[in-house]
């Protein structure tokens, strides 16, 4: 008997066959006007670009592969920044009701803003596109962390307190010691959700101010009507996204204990 992951894995295989072969037969029907790329087509652009992703014949034409790296940069960099700001305020929320009635309208206010909506005044103030785009970033990132740190802090069980209290522990050892590690797989799920959100706001803050990154990529490459490479973008956008969920995935399966 097959176990489960692997027939889960079968089932995906079949189903991504069922769907690339009807887009190919999709796209060699007979008909007049312009139709998106095939399957085949496709791939023999993806072997085209990846054969030289970084390849750099001036501003308006690099290789996919700097492209992304530009990206991945300024979301690692916005996303950096947001940890180091959102996990340490989630932590004082978390634990003094006071500051979580003191800060909770500022969060409610600012929190439903759109990232992009920062962007003009960033530019303004910046005078940066780069800079610009990893201060969205920011923007966007720090909500989750700091809301779901904040939780996580303030849900920890309070036999854990009243134990580091029999043990006569200080406060800063009470929160490294005992209230960190019981609160880190609701940190880390607030990173995972920063981390794809920062992921989707890139795409857009590059389309917006241009110049270099995946989301200015694809635009161009829009405005050329080169269709396989804004379909070959959009892949590679997803793929990106899957792996860095997936390295957070696996960061939280690692502090996950049981009860």
């Amino acid at each position: 008997m097959w176990s489960l992951p692997l027939r889960a894995a079968i089932l995906s295989v079949l189903l991504l066959a069922v769907l690339l072969g009807a887009w190919e037969l999709a796209v060699q029907a007979p008909g007049a006007g312009a139709r998106v790329p095939g399957p085949s087509k496709l791939f023999a652009h993806a072997v085209q670009e990846l054969s030289h992703p970084f390849y750099d014949a001036g501003p308006n034409d690099k290789g996919i592969g700097i492209q992304l790296a530009y990206s991945i940069g300024r979301v690692l960099a916005g996303y950096s920044l947001a940890a180091l700001l959102a996990i340490p305020i989630g932590f004082v929320i978390g634990m003094s009701p006071m500051w979580q009635r003191a800060l909770d309208p500022y969060i409610q206010v600012l929190k439903p803003i759109s990232p992009l909506a920062w962007m003009p005044l960033a530019l303004y103030v910046i005078k940066d596109s780069g800079a610009s785009s990893i201060f969205v970033i920011f923007i966007c990132s720090i909500w989750p962390m700091l809301i779901n740190t904040a939780f996580g802090v303030a849900s920890v069980r309070r036999d854990y307190i009243n134990v580091a209290r029999t043990h006569e522990l200080s406060r800063f050892e009470t929160a490294t010691q005992v209230i960190l590690p019981a609160a880190a797989p609701t940190i880390l799920t607030g990173m995972r959700i920063s981390i794809g959100i920062s992921w989707l706001v890139i795409v857009a803050a590059e389309m917006l101010v241009g110049g270099t990154g995946i989301g200015y990529y694809v635009w161009n490459e829009w405005n050329n009507l080169n269709l396989a490479s804004v379909i070959f973008s959009i892949l590679m956008i997803g793929v990106i996204g899957m792996l860095l969920d997936l390295l957070l995935a696996r960061a939280q399966r690692l502090v996950q204990y049981a009860d």
